[in-house]
């Protein structure tokens, strides 16, 4: 599928690849307190392991197979980065099922655009990408992001406990999964087109 993960369009934003260019905007977005608090406990992350690190670990995605990955979110109004998206499968997860997630900048919260770039993720890989799951985890304390995985019609699965290495606040509380099947979603989407 060439060309598959180069850019979708949603109402408000752009999806499109991450590039190099991209590093001063990850380090802006992994150096936000609020934004980190549920990955890291809020410490701040080094502009040189983003560099050498998580960018060319998220930009190794697009020379797979499949159109899996990360997109960098542009809101369109206004051409400014707003985070990111990932829809990749997770490390011995059964064929199809595919992981959801997203880390936005504190000004974009509360608008819907997590909601948003997370549907057309999902729609495109039912659709599209032949996935038959979709799963999403965060800390079970983390309310924002649970809101955004229900909206997105994500289904609470179970909430479970890691042995992290250091341990955060909230954590004690566990993680959670949700979870959407592609039965789950048709239906979902033939219920409210017959109303």
């Amino acid at each position: 599928m060439p060309g598959v993960h180069l850019v979708l369009e949603t109402e408000r934003l752009i999806l499109r690849r991450l590039t190099p260019d991209d590093l001063d905007n990850l380090v802006e977005l992994d150096n936000d307190p609020d934004v980190m608090r549920f990955l890291n406990g809020g410490k701040p992350v080094a502009r040189e392991e983003i560099r050498d690190v998580t960018l060319p670990r998220l930009l190794a995605y697009y020379e797979r197979p499949g159109g899996f990955g990360f997109w960098g979110a542009e809101e369109k109004a206004t051409g400014e980065f707003i985070g990111w998206f990932h829809f990749r499968p997770q490390r011995d997860a059964p064929p199809g099922e595919i992981e959801l997630g997203y880390r936005l900048r504190r000004p974009a919260w509360g608008k819907g655009f997590g909601t948003e770039g997370s549907r057309a993720l999902i729609e495109r890989g039912f659709t599209e990408q032949g996935v038959e799951r979709v799963t999403a985890f965060t800390m079970s304390v983390n309310t924002g992001s649970r809101r955004v995985m229900e909206k997105s019609g994500l289904r609470f699965v179970r909430t479970f406990f890691q042995d992290w290495p250091e341990s955060i606040d909230g954590s004690e509380e566990g993680e959670v999964e949700y979870a959407l099947t592609k039965a789950e979603w048709e239906a979902g989407r033939n219920s409210s087109s017959t109303r």
